[in-house]
């Protein structure tokens, strides 16, 4: 097995099951850039593993994440992004869909932002009952990117994915379960094992059938509402942070987190 040792993740495989663990457990493991560009090629070195089936995504310490690295991508600092960093939460959503092996999101805490985009690209999703899910996007004055509105169209329907995208109000994984975004809810205490038994139940079944269905399921998919225009959400997001209303309300979001805390 060729050896791979990214920054912020740890990787690691046992068997036929592989797990990814997004590994910046104090800063609640933010989507840096160089954490989108460690799960590209994450993603491509599973791909390089035959004999996994399985990928088990998750995220060490009190959430899964809590969304892109604002200091990152420059949100914070007024200085216009490059189009190249706009660009990798498209190429890393659309790597770990991609995937051979069948992936498995494995939700707690928080899952924010770029979280919910990571979180739609995997091929099964559960949850534990006090995760809480946001997109505050709008509320940061950018469009959500990295392809999430068509993956969220695709499991929630265009209506809920305008109002969660538009107002930024946060859900709970009952309205996640209930909108179709996650498979199973389950509680907090027994969702390593759920997501484990789930894993081994389907790392026992032909690795062809299991990619087989996946490729059939991703077909029809992207015939109903395909991603294939995403590579533009890097120019949205970009135009976003040089708009001047835009940049008032995250000015005024940024603040209000920051008196909150």
């Amino acid at each position: 097995m060729s050896e791979f040792a990214p920054e912020t993740l740890t990787v690691t495989i046992e068997d036929r099951i592989g797990r990814l663990t997004l590994d910046r457990p104090k800063k609640l493991n933010p989507l840096s850039v160089q954490c989108l560009e460690e799960l590209i090629a994450a993603a491509r070195w599973f791909d390089s593993q035959p004999e996994v089936r399985v990928v088990i995504i998750s995220g060490n310490g009190r959430a899964f994440t809590a969304g892109a690295d604002l200091a990152s991508f420059k949100l914070t600092s007024g200085i216009g992004i490059r189009r190249d960093d706009a660009d990798t939460g498209r190429r890393m959503a659309e790597a770990v869909e991609a995937m051979r092996a069948v992936t498995i999101a494995t939700i707690h805490g928080h899952c924010v932002g770029g979280g919910v985009v990571l979180a739609a690209a995997c091929d099964l999703r559960l949850a534990a009952e006090s995760t809480q899910f946001s997109i505050p996007e709008v509320d940061l004055g950018i469009p959500l990117a990295w392809g999430g509105i068509p993956r969220l169209v695709r499991e929630i329907g265009p209506a809920m994915t305008r109002e969660l995208v538009m107002t930024c109000r946060p859900f709970g994984s009952d309205e996640a379960r209930c909108l179709g975004f996650v498979n199973r809810v389950v509680p907090d205490g027994e969702l390593l094992d759920a997501v484990s038994a789930l894993a081994w139940e389907l790392a026992a079944k032909s690795s062809y059938t299991l990619r087989a269905t996946l490729s059939a399921v991703d077909a029809a998919t992207d015939a109903l509402v395909s991603t294939r225009f995403a590579w533009s959400d890097a120019d949205a997001l970009g135009t976003g942070l040089h708009d001047p209303d835009s940049r008032q309300a995250a000015e005024r979001y940024l603040q209000a987190h920051k008196d909150r805390h």
